[in-house]
């Protein structure tokens, strides 16, 4: 028997609880908001809570140093050419700067959703969507063909639940009251008295909700990024406590009288009386700087300051287990850079560079989805097709610096690479200004061949002004 809508609601409902566990355990980590674990309780017992927010966060800079690699600059067709469409498309929704949330989420979290629709059914949104926020089911045996997906949110009140079914091409509204266990019910609040909530998916039998996944493998579920990372940066927290705690105690020599009783002082009553007596405080010797030694044989012994070296080498040791497992270079964890050459920076960005283009091939992929969807939303099949066969255009993982750039692009030249080619290499460089530049090429070669070499230089005459009308001087 086919579940219904609701029933399908509440499966991927209790599955979404699941991941939302996941998910936020990793963006704990990630902000740096972890207990203190693997100390003694006698550890625990002493210190209390006085580390109590305390982290050297290194879950930070791993899923940063892959994201900021991670530029699309635009999406070429099947033929090679760029689509200005879907372009256009993508900034409109300001998925230009959207994106790199979705990325960043996706490495934290193991993945994000993008949903393409048009809630005006008129323009075309691409939205982003938190994994706690959407779900998406697949075929059974097909990996890649969505069969339901959903969406689900709540405004305080109420939570909301929409549903992409992709056997009957149909979308399902429902509503329930926030904080109770009530009954899904179709949906009625935001909707207009005639709009329907319930309808046919006017994409067809498409699912558009499209999953941005991490580190997806064929019998496993996406990873985070911070997966390997976090039982080192929980050993690397205790270190740091533990090199604290003993720098407070233990940092500075500790001396010792021998062979003499303990300094004490006389109390007098009031008429003079020996009455008893008490220890001298510390507090007068250390501001005196001044003991006298009254016994015969007595002597100062010290004990050695605790070498804080110890710790701080194992922390060492632990952050370069952190870069050689997630091939972050060690520059981004240590910040050493002394007199190393621009081919041993490269080198030791090599593992980081690979990495990120493997994210690009995965990212990829759902990204010729997701413009593939915008594409159909506008009812342009053919286009579609052309996007779903065709390739996103990303900014260089290997950051270079102008100068290397400049020296390839000089030898690409050399054997003949076109302009367009080249320009595409420079780290950046958008779609459309290349067309800009190849507009100014060709009115270049236009005004050298017309004979009008003096039209290259000096202020160029406003098109928009009438060439009859007096010109202001």
């Amino acid at each position: 028997m086919a579940e219904s809508p609701v029933d399908i609601i509440i499966r991927l409902r209790a599955k979404l609880e699941k991941r939302k566990a996941a998910a936020k355990k990793w963006s704990d980590y990630y902000d740096g908001d972890r207990p203190l674990l693997f100390a003694s309780p006698e550890f625990r017992s002493q210190t209390g809570g006085l580390f109590e927010g305390f982290s050297d966060n290194w879950c930070q800079v791993v899923p940063d140093a892959t994201v900021e690699r991670l530029m699309p600059m635009g999406f070429r067709l099947a033929d090679g050419s760029i689509d200005r469409a879907a372009g256009d498309a993508w900034k409109a929704s300001e998925a230009d700067v959207e994106v790199g949330l979705a990325f960043l989420e996706a490495l934290i979290s193991g993945r994000s959703f993008a949903l393409v629709w048009k809630p005006d059914g008129v323009n075309t949104e691409i939205t982003f969507q938190h994994v706690s926020q959407a779900i998406v089911e697949y075929e059974p045996g097909r990996r890649r063909v969505r069969s339901l997906g959903m969406t689900l949110w709540d405004d305080g009140s109420h939570e909301f639940a929409t549903l992409f079914r992709r056997a009957d091409g149909m979308i399902f509204r429902y509503q329930r009251p926030s904080r109770q266990s009530g009954q899904w019910e179709t949906r009625t609040i935001g909707l207009a008295s005639s709009e329907p909530a319930h309808f046919a998916n006017p994409m067809g039998n498409v699912v558009p909700l499209v999953e941005l996944a991490n580190r997806s493998r064929l019998l496993g579920k996406p990873q985070s990024e911070i997966q390997n990372v976090a039982p080192l940066q929980d050993a690397v927290n205790t270190l740091w406590c533990h090199l604290m705690t003993a720098a407070d105690q233990l940092a500075l020599p500790a001396r010792a009288v021998l062979g003499m009783d303990r300094p004490t002082r006389e109390i007098l009553d009031a008429d003079g009386e020996v009455i008893g007596e008490e220890d001298l405080p510390i507090d007068r010797f250390r501001s005196d700087r001044l003991l006298w030694l009254e016994r015969e044989g007595a002597q100062i012994a010290e004990f050695s300051a605790a070498d804080l070296t110890n710790y701080t080498r194992v922390i060492e040791v632990a952050v370069r287990h952190i870069a050689a497992q997630t091939r972050t270079p060690p520059s981004y964890l240590t910040g050493e850079m002394v007199n190393i050459s621009a081919d041993a920076l490269i080198a030791s960005e090599a593992g980081l560079v690979s990495k990120v283009q493997e994210r690009q091939r995965f990212f990829g992929a759902a990204l010729r989805e997701v413009m593939r969807l915008e594409a159909l939303s506008n009812g342009e099949g053919d286009r579609a097709d052309a996007l779903a066969l065709g390739s996103v255009v990303w900014r260089d993982a290997q950051f270079r610096s102008d100068a290397q750039y400049a020296d390839a692009l000089t030898k690409f030249k050399a054997i003949n690479v076109p302009d367009e080619a080249l320009w595409e290499r420079i780290p950046g460089v958008t779609p459309d200004e290349i067309e800009r530049w190849k507009t100014m090429r060709d009115d270049q070669a236009a005004a050298i061949v017309g004979g009008n070499i003096a039209g290259l230089f000096g202020p160029k005459a406003d098109p928009t002004v009438d060439a009859g009308a007096e010109q202001p001087q």
